[in-house]
């Protein structure tokens, strides 16, 4: 079996910037600690969306000449 994510958002977070020694205007929103599963683990078998499904097309001007 390969890696495994999933999503943390420890509430408060704020501890985050003092562990990952991160400036005070650095805020963390979201944690995705990856690993492999323990042995014996049932990991869901998630399927992603293609790409067109799941792309939003952006107009983006960057104002470089």
């Amino acid at each position: 079996m390969g890696l495994s994510t999933l999503t943390h958002t420890p509430n408060p977070m704020a501890f985050l910037v003092e562990i990952c020694r991160r400036p005070a205007n650095e805020r963390p929103y979201i944690l995705f600690p990856v690993g492999y599963a323990a042995e014996g683990t049932e990991v869901p078998d998630l399927a992603r969306k293609p790409l067109e499904e799941a792309l939003i097309p952006m107009s983006v001007n960057l104002g470089l000449s």
